[in-house]
């Protein structure tokens, strides 16, 4: 059957190179971006918490003006506007820095709220067992506040894989360029923006549901890496072991 016979006019397979490299530049796009704002996102969180002032207020104010503007703002801002000041950034190196901006501040909310739902006993019983604070924190508060952020951190992941498509705006070269640069052969916008809507939702969708499976296993309390099944299962038949039999109980 071919394309026209599916009720496609558009030459698909002419333009599956473009296609390929679009996405291959969108996921490009996602994966810096996303890692940018959870590095951020963190030290942001960190110094939420902080207990010095002067670093809260720093903190709070880049959070506030970031969740407060658009994210097409600051990507013309970073890619246009600073140009004209003589400060320029290529595509791939304005993208990635508004979309660390942008989601770094949210994800930093993700990770506070993760920072706080640890249990403050936990500190206090680390500090008593003789821990620097900054051990207390690299290793016993960090760990479970991210544990708790994931879900939250991937949630992010998948909105900023859809935003990449506002790239579009300064021909970054993604699925949306692409598709704009076809429907700009073949004045088939209907077609080329379903077909590309659909290459989005196949991405976005199993990434969802993902997120959605990850959060049903933290709520279930499972390990989330086979190194620490591994662990648990060795401490598990330990434990059975040391576990006296009833008939062995002594009277």
């Amino acid at each position: 059957m071919t394309l026209e016979g599916l009720g496609l006019s558009v030459p698909w397979f002419d333009y599956l190179p473009d296609l390929w490299a679009g996405l291959l530049t969108t996921l490009k796009f996602t994966i810096s971006g996303f890692v940018g704002s959870i590095v951020l996102g963190l030290v942001v969180a960190l110094m939420r918490v902080s207990r010095v002032a002067l670093i809260r207020a720093v903190a709070s104010i880049y959070t506030e003006i970031f969740k407060n503007l658009p994210l097409i703002t600051e990507i013309y801002i970073i890619y246009f506007g600073l140009a004209s000041i003589g400060i320029r950034f290529g595509i791939f190196a304005a993208a990635t820095l508004s979309f660390a901006l942008f989601y770094g501040a949210y994800v930093s909310e993700v990770f506070r709220g993760g920072l706080q739902g640890v249990p403050p006993g936990q500190r206090e019983a680390s500090l008593a067992l003789g821990m620097t604070p900054r051990s207390v924190t690299r290793h016993i508060i960090v760990p479970q506040a991210l544990r708790l952020a994931l879900p939250g951190a991937g949630t992010m992941m998948v909105d900023l894989l859809k935003g990449t498509a506002l790239l579009v705006t300064i021909g970054g070269a993604e699925l949306m360029t692409q598709g704009a640069i076809i429907t700009s052969t073949t004045f088939r916008a209907l077609e080329v923006y379903l077909v590309i809507g659909l290459i989005y939702f196949s991405l976005c969708y199993p990434l969802s549901r993902g997120v959605v499976r990850l959060e049903r296993r933290l709520d279930s309390g499972a390990p989330l890496t086979p190194s620490r099944r591994r662990h648990l299962k060795l401490v598990d038949e330990a434990m059975r072991r040391r576990v006296p039999r009833t008939g062995d109980v002594p009277a």
